[in-house]
């Protein structure tokens, strides 16, 4: 007997294709890291929230394992408590996927306010945290998720609007590392249009609506204004915007690597410690000012943190550049985030919050 919500010849050739190239490769790789052994099963997980994408993407994820051997899916919903009706789409979407013949996982995240990142970030970290706990408990790495096209546009968009630099402008990759979970987004080149054209067809066939999450659209949050005043606007007086902002994407995300690579030969030179966390600051002050800027925020991003603002990189690089050259200014400290940046005995060192209470 088949899953009721995978009615026969169901499935969209465009959605369908990348995800079996995605799934193929993870069971071609389990595969080989276990060639001696029988390879146990692959869990995959996939972010279901019950809206019209990640619907989508459950439902073909789900066709494309079944001429996949060795692939386990698991649907992963993640409540954050944030509306009136998020038990119903928890309830809403462990029945897709029941109807998909897939194990579906749910978790409620406490989403933390008045941490100065405002409710979207919050709400985003706690729903990355939660996904990443659910992964666990099922044993699966890598976790499927539903972003497309105009997702990826408007995130460019977004973060042009806030001052992102050039490889800010990268926006979401297709592949993604986060809290030990490798993050895949198969259909970043896939318009939303096509997607709902399908879900309707979904529904047609199966019944199954799939929620619509009023936040989308609504002007307190910063991607619903977005959708509902910039977009339609640009939509009609620069029709071809999306792809521009793609092209401008992808060429920051190549800058973005060439960089990378320059910084991580940089730091090597700096003579760091074992773990990272401290550096010769005379070796630094060696670099040109704009390789010095990269080199920080190369060397706080492997320590798993963000980069500075621009205006407080300003000020870190003003106070490195103007210490003894032998780092004896005790009095260079500066707070990022939970930790502080400091000099001693002509090292630049790293210091979580506990680390320096307990040292004062």
């Amino acid at each position: 007997m088949s899953p009721r919500y995978l009615p026969q010849g169901f499935g969209d050739g465009q959605l369908l294709d990348p995800l079996f190239d995605v799934l193929k490769r993870l069971a071609a790789e389990q595969a080989a890291s276990d060639a001696h052994t029988a390879a146990p099963p692959l869990r995959v997980g996939v972010a279901l929230s019950a809206g019209a994408d990640s619907a989508m993407l459950a439902a073909h994820a789900a066709i494309a394992v079944q001429n996949i051997p060795g692939v386990e899916l698991h649907c992963f919903h993640i409540h954050h408590g944030l509306q009136d009706l998020a038990d119903d789409w928890a309830r809403h979407a462990h029945d897709l996927a029941y109807g998909l013949g897939l194990p579906c996982h749910s978790l409620r995240v406490k989403v933390e306010g008045g941490t100065g990142k405002g409710v979207e970030a919050a709400a985003r970290d706690a729903r990355y945290q939660g996904l990443a706990q659910l992964a666990e408990v099922v044993g699966a790495r890598h976790i499927l998720l539903a972003h497309h096209r105009d997702d990826q546009t408007e995130t460019v968009l977004m973060r042009l609007l806030r001052g992102s630099g050039p490889t800010g402008l990268a926006a979401m990759s297709e592949v993604s590392e986060r809290g030990g979970m490798i993050y895949i987004r198969p259909w970043l080149e896939i318009d939303r249009a096509h997607i709902l054209s399908i879900a309707q067809g979904f529904f047609e066939q199966t019944g199954w609506k799939p929620v619509d999450d009023p936040t989308n659209v609504q002007d307190e949050y910063t991607r619903g204004a977005v959708r509902r005043r910039l977009v339609p606007v640009l939509n009609e007086r620069w029709p071809a915007w999306r792809s521009i902002l793609l092209r401008h994407s992808r060429q920051a995300r190549e800058l973005g690597v060439l960089l990378e690579e320059v910084a991580a030969e940089d730091f090597s030179r700096l003579q760091p410690s074992h773990d990272h966390k401290d550096f010769s600051l005379s070796a630094w002050r060696a670099l040109s000012p704009q390789r010095q800027v990269l080199v920080l925020r190369h060397w706080l991003g492997c320590l798993g943190l963000r980069a500075p603002t621009e205006a407080r990189m300003r000020e870190l690089c003003r106070q490195l550049r103007q210490l003894h050259a032998q780092g004896h200014d005790r009095s260079m400290r500066m707070k990022h985030d939970d930790h502080w940046i400091i000099c001693e005995r002509g090292r630049v060192r790293l210091l979580s919050q506990n680390d320096s209470d307990e040292n004062r």
